[in-house]
Formats: structure tokens, C-alpha cells, sequence
């Protein structure tokens, strides 16, 4: 049986987790083909990777690219009629393909499948992505069949949709990649479904430091992009205001959260980078307006609070 989908791994210093979820996709029930992207680790996972019993093709890049640059780095090579992403610190259960593809190959309008992720301990991580009234993308715990979008974690999408929309975001590094690419998946038309049975545990924090200076750092700046490039103007505007307001009141106010991202060097950072990158988002912003069939305030009305 020819393979229906193509399994992407992008680790960066994986070794201590990379070989459970390579073992785990050794025993999936439905064949695929798995590419690891290897994000110039220095810590023995080239080694380690290409040493692995089930021979996966290794793409090594030069340069650490990050998770959505890694994904972006290899779409051209992708021959099959669904890719899916998978966290390197993600083990999936051996049915966890099998039934993302079957729900993909039920629902034709679908052009995205999320999966169920669990945490060590059992409990769930996300069932899909949300879209918060102020543009954020929020795990979903609890979910009927259709989400507004998947967690990159561990999610199937259709190749071809994917390459139509635009691909992969890969300046984001790292963070919203998964909610900008699902939000560009709706603009043209498709939906994303949340697949149950489809389970992964995940090492949640294994790749990266969730709460660190850096994770916010990503977070806001790419929420930003995000926004500027999908959401309709009035709302990426607001927001982009907002977060200029409330930085230019962080030396006056005195009952600042002690949290890194109202620290007023990270926010400045990000302001600067948004801005750096303003010109180029913009352009793109225009070209996802060319592919969409379904207008920005829509997709917005009928999502975005749920």
C-alpha cells in the first residue's frame, strides 16, 4: 500500500526525546514517509536520528530555522496528499495517523485534522486552537468536530491546501505558525476538524521553555503578524494599538504583572520587530487577500470569542 501522508519531525537538540517519538511512528498502522529536519543540533541528535532502526530520511539545515522555518524548509519535498506535523517530543499512539487520515479522507471539506494531546499525566493539552476576542489562539480541551484550528503538535493537513494557502510562515521561527496557517486555511474556504481518537502524548516543554522570555517574545510578536496578515484591519489595528498602549504605560503604572511579557525591554523588542517587518507583512497580507474566498470579517464573526 502507497503511503498517504508524509510525516514531518523538526527537532533542535532532541536527543533525549527524539527517540520515543521516531519509535512510535516505527509502529504506526498506516504507512507513511517521515522526514526529520534537523535544526543544526550540536548535542549528538544528528547522530542519533540517523542511526535510528526505522531509517528516516534527515534533513539537516544549516542554521537553527526554528519549528515553522523547519516545516517551510521541506514542503517542496512533500509527495503525498497529506502532511502531518509532529512535535518531536510527541509520542502518538500506534492508530494516531490512521485516524487522521480517515477523517481527512471522510470530509472532503476539511482541510486540516487536529489531534487529541495529552500529557504525561493523562490529561489534555489541546483538542484544537480557539481564536480569543483580542486575537489570541487558545488550547481547546473540550470540542465538538470542528475547531477554528489545529495545534501544530500534531495535526494532518491536505499538501496541496497547505502549498494553496501559502505554505508555511517560516519567518515566525517559533509560536502561531499552526493558528496563522489554520486562519489562511479558512479565508480559502476549508474548515479543521478535531479527531478524538487520534491521541499523542506530549512532553510538554521538552523542545522549548514555556513562560520564558523568549516563548513570550515569539508569542506576541507572531500573534501580532498574525493578525496584521489575517484578521481583518480594523481588529489588527486595535490590537497593535493596544499593545503600544499598554507598553507606553508601563513605567507609570504600578500594579505591572511580574510576568516576561510586560517586561518593557521584551515589549519594546517586539514592537521593533513588528515593525522591521511591517513593509513585507503587509505585501503578504494582500496576497492572502487575492486567495481568499471567504471574507476576513466572517471568518472573525464566526470565531473569533467562541
Amino acid at each position: 500500500m502507497s503511503a498517504l501522508s508524509t510525516v514531518v519531525v523538526v527537532t533542535w537538540r532532541g536527543r533525549d526525546h527524539i527517540t520515543a517519538c521516531l519509535d512510535a511512528l516505527a509502529a504506526q498502522k498506516s504507512p507513511h514517509r517521515t522526514i526529520v529536519v534537523d535544526n543544526a543540533s550540536d548535542d549528538g541528535t544528528a547522530a542519533l536520528i540517523s542511526g535510528h532502526g526505522s531509517e528516516p530520511e534527515v534533513v539537516r539545515l544549516p542554521r537553527n530555522r526554528g519549528y515553522a522555518g523547519g516545516l517551510a524548509a521541506v514542503l517542496d519535498r512533500i509527495d503525498t496528499p497529506y502532511v502531518a506535523w509532529l512535535n518531536d517530543d510527541a509520542v502518538p499512539d500506534p492508530s494516531w495517523l490512521a485516524e487522521l487520515e480517515s477523517a481527512l479522507e471522510a470530509d472532503s471539506g476539511a482541510a486540516a485534522a487536529t489531534s487529541s494531546i495529552l500529557l504525561t499525566d493523562g490529561s489534555t493539552q489541546s483538542v484544537g486552537v480557539a481564536l480569543t476576542a483580542d486575537g489570541y489562539g487558545k488550547d481547546v480541551v473540550l470540542a465538538g468536530r470542528e475547531v477554528f484550528g489545529f495545534c501544530g503538535g500534531a495535526a494532518l493537513l491536505r499538501t496541496s491546501e497547505l502549498r494553496a494557502a501559502g505554505g508555511v510562515p517560516d519567518g515566525f521561527f517559533c509560536y502561531y505558525e499552526d493558528t496563522d496557517t489554520a486562519w489562511r486555511l479558512r479565508l480559502a474556504g476549508h474548515r479543521v476538524i478535531s479527531v478524538g481518537p487520534a491521541r499523542v502524548r506530549h512532553r510538554h516543554g521538552a523542545s522549548t521553555r514555556p513562560g520564558s522570555a523568549l516563548f513570550h517574545r515569539w508569542n506576541e510578536r507572531n500573534r501580532l503578524l498574525m493578525l496584521l496578515r489575517c484578521a481583518p484591519f480594523s481588529v489588527a489595528v486595535r490590537e497593535l494599538a493596544r499593545f503600544l498602549v499598554i507598553t507606553a504605560l508601563l513605567p507609570v503604572r504600578k500594579d505591572v504583572p511580574d510576568a516576561a511579557n510586560f517586561k518593557l525591554g521584551l515589549r519594546l523588542r517586539v514592537l521593533g520587530e513588528v515593525l522591521i517587518r511591517m513593509p513585507a507583512t503587509l505585501v503578504q497580507r494582500l496576497v492572502i487577500g487575492t486567495r481568499s474566498k471567504v471574507a476576513r470579517r466572517v471568518v472573525w464573526s464566526d470565531w473569533s470569542g467562541r
